[in-house]
């Protein structure tokens, strides 16, 4: 089955309410313009059932088949933009100031939203599809939050399946890889506390700023030094604060970043590398220094059955060749990652083409991506739910 035509007659209509989307971001879990929308779209398609509140603020539709009892399949987009300012120039760019959908999710949502109103008007299937809308996947763990709240259970959902925009993938093309496809996510905040004084007297003092700049060498030997190179590990320092003064040597300094892992002892070696290097540079400069560490996301990890479906899905929608089954995984993370703990499912990306990257204040989901991830999403819950 390539691109469905209703997909592709839909694909105005849903570009609107993509743009309708773009210019109206809401962040973290305060999506509640955006939920009131799905949750308005849902109804008016004629979902069998629409709950709300999931999670906080997320949503899901529940669409029953015409073709008997069977299982119920979940299929999720996440709903929150980014703490960005866009760059300016497209009619219907963000505004919010401050706030724009830099990661695609404005386009995730429609395309979804697309999906679901043909599946009620078609209805092509046994059991039931669960379309889901999720907040919070920029950093506030919201697919967690839909997990914790009883989601799988309550509508006996059996698979899940999520996917992504990827921007330089050319449009109409799909990747994906079993196992490990996107990275564990860690945050770290490390202060350093010296002895501040007079900077044309430091020998008074105890420098936390040179003491800080060794640790941001000494961390990056976590990844050359301390990890087989085989393995993927990723410690970045993306902050560094100290000092107000120019003649003043502070008494602090602080310094932050993030972790990135595909496994879980090596995320667990890192936290350890990361403590046993601010301890000894602390003795060696006679300075104070505490970690204050956060694992957050797991693994996004995908069920080698399901992601043989998918790719066969995807191929179905987009010819073989057009689909890449074993991608090289991104050490970026993804909430998704609750949903494939809780249930067996995969993660796949779709081409946005070339287009500025994610989390880049030029981006744009490409509308051209909407007929063939609706078809996607269509053609994976026929199949999977064929009578």
């Amino acid at each position: 089955m390539p691109i469905l035509n209703r997909a592709a007659e839909m694909q105005d209509e849903v570009a609107g309410w993509r743009r309708h989307l773009h210019q109206t971001p809401e962040l973290n879990f305060d999506v509640f313009k955006t939920a009131a929308f799905v949750t308005e779209k849902l109804k008016e398609f004629g979902c069998d059932d629409v709950v709300t509140g999931l999670g906080k603020t997320g949503v899901v539709g529940i669409i029953h088949g015409r073709k008997g009892e069977g299982a119920t399949i979940g299929l999720r987009a996440d709903m929150d933009a980014l703490p960005i300012n866009e760059i300016p120039g497209k009619p219907y760019a963000s505004t919010v100031p401050g706030k724009m959908h830099a990661c695609g999710h404005d386009g995730h949502t429609a395309m979804l939203l697309g999906a679901a109103k043909y599946l009620t008007e078609t209805r092509n299937f046994a059991g039931s599809v669960a379309v889901i809308f999720q907040p919070a996947e920029e950093g506030g763990g919201g697919g967690n939050e839909m997990v914790k709240d009883g989601m799988m259970e309550r509508f006996d959902i059996s698979r899940v399946f999520g996917m992504h925009n990827m921007p330089g993938l050319p449009v109409g093309q799909f990747a994906i890889r079993p196992g490990p496809i996107m990275a564990a996510t860690a945050e770290f905040t490390i202060t350093v506390k010296g002895r501040g004084g007079h900077a044309a007297m430091p020998h008074g003092t105890i420098d936390p700023i040179v003491i800080t700049s060794q640790l941001v060498g000494a961390l990056q030997t976590v990844a050359s030094r301390s990890t087989d190179p085989v393995e993927a590990v990723v410690v970045s320092v993306t902050k560094f604060h100290a000092g107000d003064a120019y003649n003043v040597i502070p008494e602090t300094a602080e310094i932050a970043g993030t972790v990135r892992t595909l496994k879980k002892e090596i995320a667990k070696k890192s936290e350890e590398r990361i403590r046993a290097i601010c301890d000894g540079i602390a003795t060696a400069f006679g300075a104070t220094i505490t970690v204050d560490y956060d694992a957050n996301y797991p693994v996004t990890f995908n069920n080698p059955e399901e992601t043989v479906f998918a790719s066969d899905v995807a191929a179905s929608v987009a010819g073989d060749t057009q689909v890449h089954r074993a991608i090289q995984p991104v050490m970026g993370g993804e909430d998704f990652s609750y949903m494939l703990e809780a249930r067996p499912g995969a993660f796949i990306f779709i081409g946005n083409g070339e287009t500025a990257g994610l989390h880049h204040p030029a981006y744009d989901f490409n509308d051209e991506v909407i007929p063939h991830g609706m078809s996607y999403w269509v053609k994976l819950a026929e199949t999977a739910l064929a009578a």
